[in-house]
């Protein structure tokens, strides 16, 4: 329908931005997850029921009892229950499984290595001090994951990633992913069957240097925020942005002047001129002095970071890019925070069909009307 009324004709930007989708299901904690998936192979694989388990009685609801405030005691149940899960994995042969089965199979592995490890005695296992990257957080979803909002602070999810043309505020594109995967990539496939040309507008979640490359393959144009620059050793010093980088001739020259080549790692090393310098204390505190690493895709960074400062770049940004932060906003409306179903397949299509929604009222909106095809209102 919008390629017949032609709307899209000569509509050369598009607007990216993605939004937490919360989950359809409740976080589960190891030991729920561990005792889940061990119920589920026993469940669907032939003979798993008469394999001898001793940690828990899996045929009963409910979580095991543990004295939970007692470490030794928490340890013990992790343990067996690490331990039933090992005895399934070897007895079962997964050459002779079905899909289903083999699903039990290989969440029932993930799961009980995720989250734990050795103990001190031989045989014993305890939670894992830390958390995986891409930890599976239930059993009954999963592809669903933890989306970090901060370094302390997350929800559990899916991200919807959209492509909008700004002036129409007619989504063109969207993806659900799990909650962990990150913005640049999908954005650049939301693009893929776009012509060349167009100009890409998005903030920073976009701005690495691997996507930068990607969209100038693309012969597309950028009014993307770059990444900050900070020096996380000391806040509030010099940052890369101080430097003067001359990638021709491999160079870098700090805020005191002093100009050091890039090694074959990519290193520019300042070493012994850090000792002395009258500007070391808003530089670094490193006894070996401040070393520069340069990105794959500096050239990327460094004109991102120029183009930053450029009045028309700034213009631009702020008169296109609202329109996708608006039709975000329509997304979630009306409690569509939360997706209704289990697995990316089954909420891309709800996904797909809440921008259908929204892309036939911007239509309406825009005088659609039907005679003998699809057009707007002149």
């Amino acid at each position: 329908m919008i390629a017949e009324t032609g709307v899209l004709k000569g509509k050369a930007r598009r607007a990216l931005d993605s939004t937490v989708l919360d989950d359809a299901v409740a976080t589960q904690d190891t030991v729920t997850q561990l005792v889940a998936a061990i119920r589920r192979v026993r469940r669907v694989v032939p003979g798993a029921g008469t394999v001898e388990l001793g940690a828990h009685d899996y045929d009963q609801p409910g979580k095991p009892e543990c004295a939970w405030d007692d470490p030794v005691a928490k340890d013990a149940l992790v343990t067996g229950l690490v331990n039933d899960a090992l005895a399934l994995l070897v007895t079962i042969n997964p050459a002779t499984l079905n899909a289903e089965q083999a699903d039990a199979f290989g969440l029932l592995g993930l799961v009980a290595g995720q989250d734990v490890e050795p103990g001190d005695g031989e045989g014993t296992w305890r939670i894992a001090r830390g958390t995986v990257s891409d930890r599976v957080i239930s059993v009954v979803d999963p592809e669903s994951r933890h989306v970090h909002k901060s370094l302390r602070t997350y929800r559990d999810g899916y991200k919807a990633h959209i492509a909008v043309e700004p002036e129409t505020g007619l989504i063109t594109a969207s993806a659900l992913t799990p909650g962990n995967a990150p913005d640049g990539p999908t954005g650049v496939e939301l693009l893929a069957d776009e012509a060349p040309g167009l100009e890409v507008l998005a903030d920073s979640a976009y701005g690495s240097g691997e996507t930068r490359a990607a969209l100038r393959a693309a012969h597309h144009h950028q009014s993307i925020k770059p990444i900050p620059r900070r020096n996380t050793a000391m806040p509030g010093a010099f940052t890369k942005n101080d430097f003067v980088i001359d990638l021709e001739a491999r160079t870098v020259t700090c805020p005191a002047g002093h100009t050091k080549t890039v090694d074959r790692g990519d290193k520019a090393k300042f070493g012994v001129v850090c000792r002395d310098c009258p500007l070391r204390s808003q530089c670094t505190t490193a006894t070996a002095g401040r070393a520069i690493v340069l990105h794959p895709n500096e050239d990327e960074l460094l004109a991102a970071h120029a183009r930053a400062r450029d009045p028309e770049f700034i213009a631009t940004y702020r008169r296109w890019r609202p329109m996708v932060e608006r039709s975000i906003a329509w997304l979630v409306a009306d409690r569509n925070r939360r997706v209704r179903y289990r697995g990316i397949e089954r909420n891309q299509h709800g996904l797909s069909l809440r921008v259908a929604a929204i892309n036939l009222r911007r239509l309406v909106n825009l005088g659609l009307h039907h005679e003998q095809r699809w057009r707007l209102a002149a």
